[in-house]
């Protein structure tokens, strides 16, 4: 059986999964039985750090690995997040929409999206389906202060501070969960006669042995990339990104409103991200260092920067990061899985890469083999799965690309050109030309974005499906359901617009209860 899972690297990936391992696995105990895991962290590598947008997912992980969601919020700088909206993605005049966590009213019985086309209701698409847009364009938080921890009236993820939810993982995963932390560089790595690591010699001397090891080195990846040679698959001619320029910003009070969402602001040749914090505001810009030089990225930078007052006015310095969008040709190789970074990378528009080590590690975890022909079937399933993700999130990061009308730089050109597009979004386009997305059509994938997700996109960017009512026999019916389903939610948006706390006071509010 797998008795010492090595863990390598530490970060959100390298944390989150020893958390999610070792709280279902019972440490490995005197009789032999049980699980014991190992994270080994380099004292000479810092962390990427910026990764500070959550799924919804985020709520379960926590609470299955035992981490009250009280706590969290005051440890690690925590705002709620309702979704993404999204600035100047369709013509780059000031439009906007919003890619909400809740989904369409009704969502599973009736597909308002075919309804909301064929009335040509006078409103968005998400503000006709989901009350989460208005709630989110007043600031406003998904529950109240008397709703439990983790339950919800809208659902909702988080916005965090890495930094300090890298730390409350590690003490929790230490004093609580019985990891074994250990401080060591890696010097050499050894391997049995079927090319299965068998131990880790530490510069120092130290040796780690194992029996599955879980490569969260990054950028390096050092087991998988360095060590294996799984090759790596670029994504750089579907999604150009490959630099990004970040800063912290501080509030210019602190009475500033908490936004409620992240938003994502098209620039010439990439986008800023913002994401706001009870004590400062995350904000970068991601770009295409083939479309325009570093020096013109920071000016738009700095330009986004000074024109909002609600940042306190001073001089900024970003903070570079450049990377390769890709991923591996596949993830588990041997007696070895890649989780976060070193599996693949692309730009943080979904905020795909938590959500992806959430579910890796969760795969180890609830299929951890219990002999050496398991782990080669487990590995296969494993590659086959997380393969399929990523075309998913490749696939719908370019969605948000393809249907654009802008025509200001070759950025934006280029991302419309037929040979940058897979053939599997092509395929869902001309689909989707004549039929709306719907639950039934990710039956036969693993998908991450669900058709409310694919909904959200499509017609905030004002994409066109041609809605053939006379071929549904309950057309009729559906369509009187679909019209109180609206109604409903306008009254609901009405409501919770009046009675919800906004994010700065429920947040204030948690940071004075202990």
């Amino acid at each position: 059986m797998t008795k010492t899972v090595v863990i390598v690297g530490g970060g959100s990936a390298g944390w989150l999964t020893a958390g999610i391992i070792a709280a279902r696995h019972n440490p490995l105990g005197e009789a032999g039985q049980g699980t014991k895991v190992i994270l080994l962290e380099s004292p000479d590598v810092a962390n990427l750090g910026v990764g500070e947008g959550t799924w919804p997912t985020m709520r379960d992980t926590l609470r299955r690995i035992g981490i009250s969601e009280g706590d969290f919020l005051r440890a690690c700088d925590v705002g709620f997040k309702q979704g993404s909206q999204f600035i100047n993605w369709q013509r780059g005049e000031g439009e906007s929409y919003y890619h909400p966590f809740v989904p369409p009213a009704g969502y599973g019985s009736v597909n308002l999206a075919a309804h909301w086309l064929d009335k040509a209701v006078d409103s968005t698409f998400a503000d006709a389906v989901s009350p989460q847009g208005k709630v989110c364009d007043l600031g406003l938080a998904p529950k109240t202060a008397r709703t439990p921890e983790y339950a919800f009236g809208l659902n909702y993820g988080y916005h965090l501070n890495a930094g300090k939810f890298v730390e409350l993982l590690k003490r929790h995963c230490v004093d609580k969960l019985g990891v074994d932390y250990q401080l060591g560089h890696v010097d050499q790595i050894l391997s049995d006669e079927n090319g299965d690591i068998s131990a880790l010699l530490l510069t120092a001397g130290d040796k780690i042995s194992g029996d599955l090891f879980v490569d969260c080195t990054g950028f390096s990846a050092l087991l998988i990339g360095q060590h294996y040679q799984v090759p790596f698959v670029s994504q750089r001619d579907c999604l150009f990104n490959d630099t990004a320029l970040a800063v912290q910003a501080d509030h210019a009070d602190e009475d500033t409103p908490i936004a409620s969402c992240t938003k994502s602001t098209a620039q010439s040749s990439g986008w800023v991200w913002d994401i706001a914090l009870p004590t400062r505001r995350g904000i970068g810009h991601v770009f295409s260092s083939q479309h325009i030089s570093v020096e013109k990225a920071e000016d738009e930078l700095q330009r986004y920067l000074a024109a909002d007052p609600a940042l306190a006015k001073k001089q900024h310095s970003p903070r570079k990061i450049t990377f390769q969008p890709g991923h591996r040709e596949h993830f588990w190789h041997k007696n070895c899985v890649a989780v976060g970074v070193s599996a693949g990378f692309v730009e943080p528009l979904e905020a795909s890469a938590l959500v992806l080590i959430e579910k890796s590690a969760e795969f180890v975890s609830n299929n951890l083999p219990q002999d050496r022909g398991a782990m080669t079937v487990v590995a296969k399933r494993f590659n086959e799965i997380i393969s399929k993700y990523w075309v998913d999130i490749i696939d719908f990061l370019k969605l948000h690309y393809v249907l654009t009308e802008r025509t200001d730089s070759d950025y934006w050109r280029d991302h419309v050109r037929p040979q940058s597009i897979p053939d599997s979004l092509q395929d869902s386009l001309e689909l989707w030309r004549s039929q709306v997305p719907w639950v039934s059509d990710g039956n036969n994938r693993a998908e991450l974005f669900s058709a409310a997700s694919v909904q959200y996109i499509l017609y905030g960017m004002g994409f066109a499906t041609q809605i053939n009512s006379s071929r549904y026999r309950d057309w009729d019916k559906d369509a009187l359901l679909a019209d109180r389903l609206m109604r409903d939610n306008r009254g609901k948006t009405e409501a919770l617009m009046a009675s919800q706390p906004t994010n700065r006071d429920l947040l204030n509010l948690v940071r004075r209860t202990s």
